[in-house]
């Protein structure tokens, strides 16, 4: 006789499985008349089943064949199966001594789409969306899909599309299973369209808008899009606008409310801004307190708060950061600095005294690193100057943050102290790191006055299988330049750090402006180089090449090639010793600011039929004048001369002219001219170029796209000549700087302020690469 079912619990698939949990316990306690007695089981059913495996229900039941059943057991066995996620109704039936578990499965996700989506990549939204257990293949819960729905809502808002709206549609497949779109109607995005800032008196409410990246009316902001709002974005005005007020004195600024108002049709935005400016204070002394490790001269020589002065937070704080890192140098981890003021407000003063306590020295027990799933540990561990079991030491920890970071394969690194859970002398430094591409592929095809049109492309890759080696083929079709280089650099050759690199590279070139078109130079060779690093910051090259350059054609041919053929052969040979030094001290490859790059490289022909020495050195400052505004100067020469009675090769000469030495003029244009027109270049060079970077307006502090305005300096020498100030060609101009997807870009208009009269103008020039 079958035994009427102990309970039945049925949950809409609205419920969560939480809450499903909670109403099976109520449900057992509220029907006591259906409790069933106690028996040993015989066989376990599960009915209902389509896709979820027998194995997973019987997994989850707390009970199996000859074991005792109740009702506890049958709750448990409920809540066990709803917490699977894989259900939205289950019921547990009594059948004599057999139960029979009776499952309603959810809907799986067939798919899922997006409608109407521009402001989102498609990808990226699927993607996030699996955080929220909505993807292909997992059990639809409409619960999930509204919190989805509401996520995407906030993903809009973050971009300042307040009028955005997301429907969700579930369609019913066969097989039960559902497709789910959600449908976007994005709409405009809200746009700030007023900033004020009201309780300001000592500095005008334009110049502190002006410090802001938000802004009401740019004409660029169709590019920067400063205009868009953003929480994060107004935090860090607002921090600018406290940092601007403490460093000029006024210690006591504060914001005291910020207001955001948007209109019914949420596209405009008004941000109000109060301040209380308070009164300008002036540093009167600064004095040491606490525990200085007997080393108190040492710390003061640190100080970079000056007495006399108005207070300057900015100075406190490089103050006390300062104080940390030495600390951190003596193993300190956790030394704890205080900037106390004592302010005397009837005489608008204030005293400094900075409180330490050095805590306890720890050593480093191990070093982690996380992140890196395509580079080895070794590449990354290799640049660690911190080493494991030492004693902390915060200066070789930020080197070796440094030194990964200057690899070039993250896009973010970070460095975390953590304690030994257990001992108080010990720490673990976690590195995360944030892996970018490091391949690139270019094909491009451009136009000049120079060298008429012309294909190139490369194929790079910095970090090949993640092992830090450099790996390129580039190519190369100019009228006046056809190159094919292959190269290759090992940074780690050696365990110490020497690197290696070789070329091989076949070039085909033509001077410029020449009449000839059957003619040209023919260069095969190969190199190698060594790199060494002397200290942290200086790297000596050194290696040695084998080329052979080949004067072919006659018809136009330049006289002074013809000549040089004549005397020395179509073929010649070289074997060049090259020798150089850099030093990188900029904050920043692409969009430097400050600091100073320098090098020199020399190539001595010591072998073969030229004999020769090539000398080129470079000299770049750069100094920020504000945020927004940056001078930099840049100074280059070269130098060579022949050997062993034998003239300075024709095809290693300098050329001068164009962007990269002196603008205005045409490129490569300076210098001796072949009686037939062609540009020769010479063995000596000089270019001393100063520049001015500005924003540009409507664009804030981007750093990406910026205006200059410059002045050239320079010429290039025969070898025979001498170098003569009145000989110097000037030029001076404007131009436009940005940091395109495809590399830094240059555009530059400008005009001769000192030339000659057969000099060639170029007053428009453009080049993808380097800086100046």
């Amino acid at each position: 006789m079958r035994t009427p079912p102990a309970f039945t619990v049925s949950c809409p698939s609205l419920v969560r499985p939480s809450l499903v949990s909670l109403a099976v316990v109520a449900a057992l306690q509220a029907m006591p008349a259906h409790a069933v007695e106690p028996f040993v089981l015989k066989d376990i059913r599960v009915e209902g089943l389509q896709r979820t495996d027998a194995g997973t229900v019987f997994a989850a039941l707390p009970f199996r064949v000859g074991d005792t059943y109740n009702d506890a057991k049958g709750a448990a066995a409920l809540r066990a199966l709803f917490a699977t996620g894989l259900f939205k109704d289950v019921r547990i039936e009594v059948d004599g001594d057999v139960i029979v578990v009776v499952v309603d499965e959810r809907s799986v996700i067939a798919n899922i789409d997006f409608v109407g989506l521009k402001e989102f990549d498609k990808e990226g939204l699927t993607k996030s969306l699996k955080d929220f257990g909505i993807s292909e293949g997992m059990p639809f819960d409409k619960a999930l899909a509204d919190r989805a729905e509401q996520e995407l809502k906030r993903q809009y808002l973050t971009r300042s599309l307040y009028g955005a709206e997301v429907v969700t549609t579930v369609t019913p497949q066969e097989r039960n299973r559902v497709n789910v779109t959600f449908t976007v109607t994005e709409g405009g995005a809200a746009k700030i369209k007023e900033i004020r800032i009201t309780g300001n008196s000592v500095f005008s409410e334009s110049t502190l808008k002006g410090l802001l990246d938000l802004n009401d009316g740019g004409w660029l902001n169709w590019y920067t899009k400063a205009d868009r709002y953003s929480r994060s974005k107004l935090t860090a005005d607002l921090e600018t606008l406290r940092s601007y007020y403490l460093n000029r004195g006024y210690l006591e600024f504060a914001v005291e409310s910020t207001q955001v108002a948007i209109s019914p049709d949420k596209q405009d935005i008004t941000i109000t801004i109060n301040v209380k400016e308070g009164q300008r204070y002036t540093v009167t002394g600064v004095k040491l307190d606490g525990e200085y490790l007997g080393k108190e001269e040492e710390f003061q020589s640190l100080v970079k708060i000056r007495p006399g002065e108005p207070y300057r937070a900015e100075e406190v704080a490089e103050t006390t950061k300062a104080f940390t890192e030495r600390f951190g140098n003596f193993g300190y981890a956790f030394a704890r600095i205080e900037a106390r003021p004592e302010i005397d407000r009837e005489k608008g003063q204030v005293g400094i005294t900075l409180f330490a306590e050095p805590a306890r020295r720890v050593y480093v027990r191990r070093f982690n690193v996380s992140g890196n799933s395509r580079t080895r540990d070794e590449v990354v561990r290799r640049e660690f100057r911190q080493f494991e079991a030492s004693w902390y030491d915060g200066r070789r920890i930020k080197l070796s943050r440094d030194r990964v970071d200057r690899l070039g394969y993250f896009k973010d690194v970070n460095v975390e102290t953590t304690e030994v859970p257990g001992t108080n002398d010990q720490v673990d430094l976690n590195m995360n790191v944030v892996e970018k591409p490091t391949g690139n592929l270019m094909l491009g095809a451009g136009f000049s006055s120079a060298d008429k049109f012309s294909l190139s492309g490369s194929i790079k890759q910095d970090n090949v299988f993640g092992s830090g080696t450099y790996l390129g083929i580039e190519v190369n079709t100019s009228k006046s330049n056809r190159n094919l280089v292959l190269s290759a650099s090992d940074p780690y050759f050696t365990i110490d750090g020497i690197s290696r690199s070789f070329d091989i590279f076949y070039r085909t070139s033509r001077p410029l402006n020449s009449q000839g078109e059957d003619y040209k130079l023919v260069t095969p060779g190969a190199s190698v180089r060594f790199g060494v690093p002397f200290t942290e910051y200086d790297t000596v090259y050194f290696g040695i090449g084998i080329e052979q350059t080949e004067i072919r054609g006659d018809f136009g041919l330049p006289w002074q090639y013809r000549r040089y053929r004549n005397e020395f052969g179509e073929k010649s040979t070289s074997l060049p010793l090259t020798l150089g030094w850099t030093r990188d001290g900029r904050d920043s490859v692409l969009v430097p600011n400050e600091g100073q790059y320098k090098r020199i490289n020399i190539d001595w022909g010591v072998g073969g039929d030229t004999r020769y020495v090539r000398t080129n050195a470079q000299f770049q400052q750069y100094w920020p004048i504000t945020k927004q505004y940056t001078f930099a100067i840049n100074a280059e020469v070269g130098w060579g001369k022949g050997l062993n009675g034998r003239p300075f090769p024709i095809f290693k000469n300098f050329y001068g002219g164009g962007l990269g030495t002196v603008r205005a003029f045409d490129q490569g244009s300076l210098g001796p001219v072949d009686w037939g027109g062609a540009y020769l270049g010479g063995s000596k060079r000089f270019n001393l170029n100063g520049e001015l970077y500005l924003p540009v307006p409507g664009t804030g502090n981007d750093r990406t796209l910026r205006l200059f305005a410059y002045t050239d300096v320079g010429n290039v020498w025969g070898e025979n000549e001498k170098i003569q100030a009145d000989s110097l060609r000037a030029s001076a101009g404007l131009g436009l700087s940005w940091v395109s997807p495809i590399g830094p870009l240059k555009l530059s208009y400008g005009r001769p302020i000192r030339s000659k009269s057969n000099d060639r103008i170029s007053p428009f020039q453009f080049q993808i690469g380097t800086a100046f």
